[in-house]
């Protein structure tokens, strides 16, 4: 059972781990986007920015998932 709970505690540091990595790189993509004066730059920054968003909507959803499990379980 001790196994099975680290492994929960592995995933979780890292769901919020990379949370955290998702968020710097949005700010990061954000605030080249409010710079930004190339179309070419702009859409690059619009894809990072969106790339970015999805991926950190994604990571919120499985720490929730996570989290749901953890208090049926």
């Amino acid at each position: 059972m001790r196994k099975k709970h680290n492994k929960h505690d592995i995933l979780k540091k890292s769901l919020m781990d990379d949370i955290k990595k998702t968020r710097l790189e949005l700010e990061t993509a954000y605030a080249g986007f409010q710079y930004a004066s190339d179309p070419d730059l702009i859409d690059c920054y619009i894809y990072e920015i969106n790339s970015a968003d999805l991926r950190y909507r994604y990571l919120i959803n499985q720490i929730k998932e996570l989290s749901v499990g953890e208090n049926a379980g």
